[in-house]
């Protein structure tokens, strides 16, 4: 049975048992600086601004891991004393490390949650 919460105004709910705590998991000064690094990337190249979930469309699981690895180095080369050797600011690199890895993952769980109701084993499996 679901244990129950009153509250002082005599509204009642279900407890929090075993449900996610989102906010204790994320960092609103996090949060805050990703999402001002997304707006400054939603300008393309040619001028345009592209939707803030276009890459919700799908991008290959390859091209996330290519950008993923040129941030990590340049966190690298700020975190070894090299800041000069790095093409972005320590920010800019970490928020290309959490968009490119949460696309990545958003990939990945796309596919594992479409191989299991078409009901396909993947090779990894």
């Amino acid at each position: 049975m679901t244990k129950i919460r009153t509250f002082k105004t005599g509204a009642t709910r279900d407890t929090d048992e075993n449900k996610h705590e989102y906010i204790g998991y994320i960092s609103p000064l996090t949060l805050k600086r990703f999402a001002e690094y997304m707006t400054k990337h939603r300008k393309q190249a040619d001028g345009n601004l592209r939707s803030s979930s276009n890459w919700k469309k799908g991008i290959p699981k390859e091209a996330y891991m290519q950008s993923l690895m040129r941030h990590i180095i340049d966190l690298w080369l700020h975190w070894d004393g090299f800041p000069e050797e790095a093409r972005e600011d320590i920010e800019e690199a970490l928020c290309g490390i959490i968009f490119n890895s949460s696309g990545f993952m958003h990939e990945h769980i796309k596919d594992k949650l479409y191989n299991k109701t078409k009901n396909i084993k993947t090779s990894k499996e």
